[in-house]
């Protein structure tokens, strides 16, 4: 019975994951980005404007060139872009 219950915790721990990702906003506020992209940096709009590559801003934010870097997964890092890249 223990078995059976520990499989249902896992599968149900398994199914939740994605449940409790963060959201590109969600990041973004943690992270402190409005901090300076709503006063001196870039905005979000003018980021999207540009249409960049996504994996080359991913790496960007990742590895600290040209920005500050941002401690965060890679998933955490794809959803910011991605919530950047559809302000308009």
């Amino acid at each position: 019975m223990s078995t059976l219950r520990f499989v249902v915790a896992v599968t149900v721990a398994i199914a939740a994951g994605p449940a409790f990702a963060a959201s590109g906003a969600d990041v973004v506020k943690s992270k402190g980005c409005n901090n300076c992209h709503a006063k001196m940096g870039p905005s979000f709009k003018d980021i999207a404007a540009k249409k960049g590559d996504q994996a080359a801003q991913v790496a960007k934010l990742k590895e600290g060139k040209g920005h500050p870097k941002i401690s965060a997964s890679d998933k955490d890092l794809k959803a910011a872009v991605e919530f950047v890249n559809a302000q308009k």
